[in-house]
């Protein structure tokens, strides 16, 4: 199994368009600061590609890597998408993929229920293209492209409703979860979760069997939403848990067995965001590191 990291921003990316915080200041000032929206690729089989999340800048993330790119016309290596949650920041690159003559997606029907009565996705994309749908489950593992090769399943990590979702009629399912990848051949796995209200025991089970474990890195400390001055709630409220703290992830994800364990979905505000910062090396003391974009990741 290979995975590749297309991107590792949380909402809006690095620079945000409407922001001009340091973070943001800086990766206009340092291209290497930039950062795309989170989201890797797996590939399924040789030359198919399987995206997770569709991020507004999907377009941009497929050009980056070569191997993503079509051979020819209407022949592109990406096979799929796979959604983790129903956030417009994880979904809105779904309708930048509208010129696929098929465009597979795999979600729980939450998610799904949510696209479709809230946005009317479906409506939209089917003037386009053809929709086929694949449960993502929690209750077992189903193959990836049909092959058998690998298997993914879910694992609940959060409750949390879209905003365009709150009022919706529909059951309070797995609203958010970390995709759990399994090589078959190899036994090898990879847990990815961009997005972590709740250190839950199916999720701690999960991560505690993964060789590599891609952890949400939104926010550096629980305060830090509340000291950039852009909401009254803290990091565990806004749905994320901090790296560092009380409740913060970085002692839990160095006391895992992975080989590697990385962040993803880093805000503009959080100091990781500058390259330099001690933070890096702190964790990297921890055996933590934050997720280069263009890293490959062989399993």
């Amino acid at each position: 199994m290979r995975v590749r990291i297309l991107g590792t921003a949380a909402g809006g990316g690095v620079p945000q368009w409407n922001c001009a915080c340091h973070g943001c200041a800086a990766a206009r000032a340092h291209p290497r600061w930039r950062r795309r929206h989170a989201s890797v690729a797996i590939e399924a089989g040789e030359g198919r590609w399987h995206v997770v999340n569709a991020t507004p800048d999907i377009a941009e993330q497929i050009e980056s890597s070569a191997e993503l790119r079509p051979r020819s016309r209407d022949r592109s290596p990406v096979a799929g998408v796979i959604l983790t949650d129903a956030e417009l920041d994880h979904t809105l690159g779904l309708l930048r993929l509208r010129e696929a003559q098929q465009l597979r997606i795999a979600a729980t029907g939450t998610v799904r229920a949510a696209l479709e009565r809230g946005l009317r996705l479906d409506r939209v994309l089917a003037l386009y293209a053809d929709l086929a749908w694949t449960d993502l489950p929690e209750d077992g593992p189903v193959p990836l492209d049909g092959s058998g090769h690998l298997e993914i399943s879910a694992v609940r990590v959060s409750g949390k409703r879209p905003r365009y979702a709150a009022d919706l009629d529909i059951s309070d399912g797995p609203w958010s979860v970390a995709l759990h990848v399994t090589d078959r051949g190899s036994g090898r796995s990879l847990v990815y979760a961009p997005a972590v209200a709740d250190w839950s025991p199916g999720l701690a089970a999960a991560l505690a069997a993964a060789d590599c474990v891609i952890v949400d890195g939104t926010f550096w400390d629980d305060e830090e939403p509340r000291r950039s001055g852009f909401t009254r709630k803290t990091a565990t409220e806004m749905g994320h848990l901090p790296i560092t703290g009380p409740g913060g992830t970085s002692e839990r994800l160095a006391a895992l067995p992975a080989a590697r364990r990385l962040y993803t979905h880093l805000n503009n505000t959080n100091p990781l965001v500058d390259p330099g910062h001690e933070g890096h090396r702190a964790l990297a003391a921890m055996g933590v590191e934050v997720a280069p974009e263009g890293l490959v990741i062989e399993l």
